[in-house]
């Protein structure tokens, strides 16, 4: 068993599509319409076949106040891995991605927590 498919909320999936293409990097993998939504998802340039987050709309109301009560209580809603914490920091801050987290020591990982523009908190872990 793996992990294939993962996913977090966004409260506008063309914006997010941007965020997470433009920004983070990452490569759309699906783009296809299902109603007045998507079935979006985007993969890492490095591993194209590997696991797909998922850009889900929160239309539901369940799923705005899950996604409210995470970010309001500083509850990352994914972690993506980075080889170089500090490095990736620099250039994420350069594009102006806002971070509440700097990159700090936690144990065995090295972190930093950044909003995504679409309503999360997205940690970023070295090991």
């Amino acid at each position: 068993m793996r992990i294939t498919l993962t996913g977090v909320f966004v409260a506008d999936q063309d914006h997010a599509s941007r965020f997470y293409t433009e920004t983070l990097g990452f490569v759309k993998k699906h783009d296809v319409p299902v109603g007045e939504f998507k079935w979006l998802t985007v993969v890492s340039p490095e591993d194209p076949d590997g696991t797909e987050l998922l850009l889900e709309p929160n239309e539901n109301p369940v799923a705005q106040e899950y996604q409210k009560g995470l970010f309001e209580q500083g509850l990352p809603a994914a972690s993506f891995g980075v080889t170089d914490v500090q490095a990736e920091f620099e250039r994420l801050k350069s594009l102006g991605v806002s971070f509440v987290v700097e990159p700090m020591e936690a144990g065995p990982v090295t972190l930093a927590v950044f909003d995504d523009t679409c309503g999360n908190l997205i940690q970023i872990m070295q090991t």
